[in-house]
Order: C-alpha cells, then sequence, then structure tokens
C-alpha cells in the first residue's frame, strides 16, 4: 500500500521507537510532525535532520502528551502545517524503575505521572487529532503498548497497569472511531534502548529474554515493522494488540 504523500504525527520521535518509526515513515514518502518534550529537543532536531534528507517534510512539535490544551496545540499545528494528517503514532511513554513487590517504593507522584503520559496522553493526542484525521477521509491509530500491558511483568507495577489500560483503550477507541479510523497496538517485548539501560544491566536484559523462542533483545525497527503494517499495510484490521516480543 502506498504512503506516499501521506502525513503522519509520532509522538515522543526524539529518540529510539518514535525516531526510527519516523525515519521508516520518511524512507515511504510520508511527511512527519516529530513530537518532543523540552530536554529531547536535541535529539528532535536529529530526527527532523534524517527525515528532510529523506525529501520530506519533517516538522518538530513541543508537546507534552499529558497535558489536554498543549495536545490540541499540535493538533492545530500539524493543520497549519499540512493540513491533513492520516496517521498517529502513540510512542511517547514513561516509567519508574520499582520492583514490584516494594510496594511502597511506587509512590502517588510516580502513578500520576506514568498514567498521565502512558494512558491520557494517547487518549489527549487521539482526541485532539480526530477531526483532523477524519476531515482526510479516516486513518489511522497506532498505540505503541507493551507486552508488561499483557503479562503484568514490567519496570513498575504502574507501568504495567499504565500499558494494560491502554491496550483496552485501544479496543475501546476502535470501536468508537470506526469505521473511519483504524486503531490498533503494538506490544513489545525488552527493546535494546537507553530507556531500558537505565533500570537493567546487560546481564539482566539477556537473562530476560533467554527463554524466548527467538532469543534476542527487539532492536527499534523490529517494532517499527508491525507499526507500519498497522498503519499503512492493512484496511481491515482494527481493535488488535499486537505482541512483538520473539
Amino acid at each position: 500500500m502506498s504512503a506516499s504523500g501521506k502525513v503522519a504525527l509520532v509522538t515522543g520521535a526524539a529518540t529510539g521507537v518514535g525516531r526510527a518509526c519516523a525515519i521508516r515513515f520518511a524512507e515511504a514518502g510520508v511527511n512527519l510532525v516529530v513530537n518532543f518534550l523540552g530536554p529531547d529537543e536535541e535529539d528532535a532536531m536529529e530526527t527532523v535532520r534524517r527525515c528532510d534528507s529523506l525529501a520530506v517534510s519533517a516538522v518538530p512539535v513541543k508537546c507534552d502528551v499529558s497535558d489536554d490544551s498543549a495536545t490540541v496545540e499540535m493538533a492545530e499545528s500539524t493543520k497549519r502545517h499540512f493540513g491533513r494528517l492520516d496517521v498517529l503514532v502513540n510512542c511517547a511513554g514513561t516509567t519508574h524503575f520499582v520492583e514490584h513487590s516494594d510496594l511502597r517504593g511506587m509512590t502517588e507522584a510516580m502513578w500520576d505521572q506514568i498514567l498521565a503520559v502512558n494512558t491520557k496522553g494517547p487518549f489527549f493526542v487521539t482526541r485532539a487529532c480526530e477531526e483532523l484525521l477524519r476531515a482526510g477521509g479516516g486513518g489511522s491509530i497506532v498505540n505503541v503498548s507493551s507486552v508488561a500491558g499483557v503479562s503484568g511483568a514490567g519496570s513498575s507495577v504502574a507501568y504495567c497497569a499504565s500499558k494494560g489500560a491502554l491496550n483496552t483503550m485501544t479496543k475501546s477507541l476502535a470501536r468508537a472511531l470506526a469505521p473511519a479510523i483504524r486503531v490498533n497496538a503494538v506490544c513489545p517485548g525488552p527493546i535494546d534502548s537507553g530507556w531500558l539501560r537505565k533500570g537493567m544491566t546487560d546481564e539482566q536484559m539477556q537473562q530476560r529474554v533467554a527463554s524466548f523462542p527467538i532469543p534476542r533483545l527487539a532492536q527499534p525497527d523490529d517494532i517499527v515493522d508491525a507499526i507500519e503494517y498497522l498503519a499503512v499495510g492493512t484496511s481491515l484490521t482494527t481493535g488488535q494488540i499486537l505482541v512483538v516480543d520473539g
């Protein structure tokens, strides 16, 4: 399915899966809105430069996805720059590494931040972009969730809960926005990234995947394969939660 000339908004596109997704779309001729938070501006501009080098237009937009009014402004910025939106990838996320058994270690502030970014954020961005997606005759939304939302094992109890909620919300939104807008989620397993290395040693990461049928950490491009398919490679897939973990 040709994606050339389409417009995609990728949240959390400064690094990792978000950056890899933006670059993959750019390679396919898709114009980009590259969302980032303030501390990630330098990385976000590198994403923009890489996309621009592929002869598409890439626009950086600073926005905290947990801020409802800011997501509305981001949607308006997308409309001003491109006049359309075909694909939304909700990739922005956060966590705190807290042992599940350490119930008191998971503070209320941590809970609030994780739920605000990982669960409320995708809803706010989706709501802000709905009208623009519909104006083009429909489109697709891909939520980047986590296998933690399926298995209950992950960086913290709050993180697992936030991604489980995102999976359920994906199914709800698929019904609410049908038939014009498809909504799906990708659930990566452990990804070889700076984010994971903040909370785990190399040995711990390798132990995590040692028993998997495909015993290796995912690379960002492994996850983007699934995002690309759900975003532009199918027209009859919605409400699906696709685990990509080996």
